[in-house]
């Protein structure tokens, strides 16, 4: 059964960084694109970020862009993202997920596409910003 399991999030302070790690024990995640969504407290899930699998297109948030890095690396099975001068409104439980239908590509949408379509779900990683 293909699972996804993220790893790496934590308490930090305002400015500092965190790597978040998507895997797939026993499964592979190559032909897959991987998004990263992440949930504040009583707010809805939102797209942060996406990479693509053939020419590893990436996708952002705009509340993101030129703070967090997606990549991943097939040898290591994994997807990161690399969140850098992080802020408060940062603090959420982040997931990564696949869309079995759209395969290796992208949401066109992304990061606009509705959560309830992708089909693949982590059980999300904490990341807390605060001084």
């Amino acid at each position: 059964q293909f699972q996804l399991v993220e790893s790496g999030g934590g308490l930090v302070q305002p400015g500092g960084s965190l790597r978040l790690s998507c895997e797939a024990p026993g499964s592979t995640l190559d032909y897959f694109a991987i998004s990263w969504f992440r949930q504040a407290p009583g707010k809805e899930r939102e797209g942060v970020s996406c990479i693509s699998y053939y020419d590893g297109s990436t996708y952002y948030a705009d509340s993101v862009k030129g703070r967090f890095t997606i990549s991943r690396d097939s040898a290591k099975n994994t997807v990161y993202l690399q969140m850098n001068s992080l802020k408060p409104e940062d603090t959420a439980v982040y997931y990564c997920a696949a869309d079995s239908r759209r395969g290796s590509h992208c949401s066109a949408s992304f990061p606009f596409t509705p959560w309830v379509e992708y089909d693949y779900w982590g059980q999300g990683a904490r990341v807390a910003v605060s001084t």
